[in-house]
């Protein structure tokens, strides 16, 4: 059965195939105090358009508020309450969570995910994307007992994010989603973004695909912590777990030792790379003037994580890192290309360190290399590394590596007569090995494809 849900109404849980309408954040903010949880013998507590990480879009107001109970015990679970016992079985189908945009009726919702070209800011899609796999990931583990202390899930990686067709602002969009696969202490989601062929259209094409990996932690000594069993049921369940489980066993060959023997066997593609890198640094004049040095495509901006960027938990929310990094890896395909990129995809993203409300956040991006080999989707991949800084201790770490794929709009390279992308080439033997680890990643996600 399909239900909907306002999200102005306090629903204790989403149902099974529930349909989550999303509504401007304006349409909600008029009346903030409406319906206020109860006390619990803690004091007044905040309606739940107030608590942390409520500041980031219509959609994860949305979210929250249809999951008040359940976010209600992790911002503040019972003392010394003993973790979950139990684990139980689940189907795909008991997760399944979509959201409803409504572009083509909501004005001041299609305007704030308006892009300049009138199609779907992809980074505030990208928020969106992670608050969704959140709540499916909390609906698969919860166990709905109020005497126990619920788990801590965090993003621990995006598998992959493709972007199939472009997205407009004027038609109605869905995001549909369930668990695909669990380990003993991870989920992935999948989710799937669909929209209209064309605005009067009746059916519904795929736009956009995301894997998400979410790890559960107990919310008391921080450890990791089992989870609840799936059970696909369909043969596509079926296929997509048994791909996924595919996907997770590669990753564990790959961190046993086999990125060693590949790199062992590039040792000459290295040195080419830096031979082409070291005319620009020694005869400059010399040097091929279709090509450029990689650090001479890159940029950075920085700022102070704010108490509104924050999730449940008290850190940075993901999907905020995601939006932030893409919009640096867009302004950088654009001053690289010197026309309007077009998204492709985000490659694999690990979440490797927590970022915490006040932390000086450092984003570093470049161009890593380009693909010219079909001239009418020349391709662009732009690395964005984020840095967590702490100027007081003089200490810098990585938290985030994020890489995009981006090509060029037909229409502007069309307006452009003798376009062409320059390679790009490194000066370190530090760049020259970044670039081949991510050409091998590419077409070893190619080859998987295929």
């Amino acid at each position: 059965m399909d239900l909907n849900f306002s999200p102005s109404i306090n629903n204790n849980t989403i149902p099974v195939n529930g349909t989550i309408p999303v509504s401007s954040t304006f349409a909600t903010a008029t009346t903030p105090f409406e319906n206020p949880l109860p006390s619990n013998g803690s004091g007044d507590r905040k309606h739940i358009a107030l608590w942390p990480g409520m500041y980031h879009s219509p959609v994860t107001t949305a979210l929250w508020e249809a999951r008040t109970k359940t976010f209600e015990r992790l911002l503040d679970p019972p003392r010394d309450a003993p973790p979950q016992s139990e684990l139980v079985t689940r189907t795909p189908s008991q997760s399944r969570t979509s959201i409803l945009y409504n572009f083509s009726s909501d004005f001041v919702l299609r305007e704030q995910y308006r892009d300049p070209w009138n199609d779907v800011r992809i980074g505030k899609l990208l928020e969106d994307l992670d608050a969704l796999a959140g709540t499916i990931s909390v609906k698969h583990c919860s166990d709905e007992d109020s005497t126990t202390r619920p788990l801590i899930l965090v993003t621990a990686s995006v598998d992959k994010i493709v972007l199939k067709k472009p997205i407009s602002v004027n038609i109605d969009l869905t995001i549909v989603g369930s668990v695909i696969w669990v380990g003993r202490s991870s989920i992935e989601i999948q989710l799937e973004v669909t929209q209209s062929k064309q605005e009067d259209g009746d059916s519904d094409s795929v736009v956009l695909t995301a894997n998400f990996i979410f790890v559960a932690r107990d919310s008391k000594t921080g450890k990791a912590a089992p989870v609840n069993r799936l059970s696909p049921e369909t043969a596509r369940e079926k296929l997509l777990f048994e791909q996924a489980e595919a996907r997770n066993s590669l990753k564990k060959r790959k961190r046993g030792g086999e990125k060693k023997d590949l790199e062992n066997g590039e040792e000459k593609k290295l040195k080419d790379l830096l031979a082409e890198g070291r005319i620009f640094c020694d005869m400059p004049a010399l040097a091929d003037r279709d090509s450029i040095l990689l650090r001479d495509t890159s940029l950075e901006n920085s700022l102070l994580c704010q108490p509104q960027q924050r999730n449940i938990h008290g850190r940075i929310f993901g999907g905020f890192l995601m939006n932030r990094a893409f919009e640096l890896a867009f302004s950088t395909a654009y001053a690289f290309a010197g026309l309007v990129p077009y998204f492709l995809e985000v490659d694999h993203v690990d979440f490797l360190r927590p970022v915490d409300v006040g932390d000086f956040l450092r984003l570093k991006s470049c161009v890593l290399y380009t693909e010219l080999h079909d001239p009418d989707q020349p391709l662009i991949n732009v690395e964005v590394v984020a840095h967590v800084t702490r100027p007081e201790l003089r200490s810098s770490e990585v938290s985030n590596t994020f890489h995009f794929s981006f090509t060029v709009r037909p229409e502007a390279k069309a307006m452009k007569s003798g376009f062409k992308l320059r390679n790009v080439v490194p000066a370190t033997e530090e760049e020259a090995r970044r670039i081949l680890e991510r050409i091998d990643a590419d077409n070893l996600n190619e080859f998987f494809r295929t």
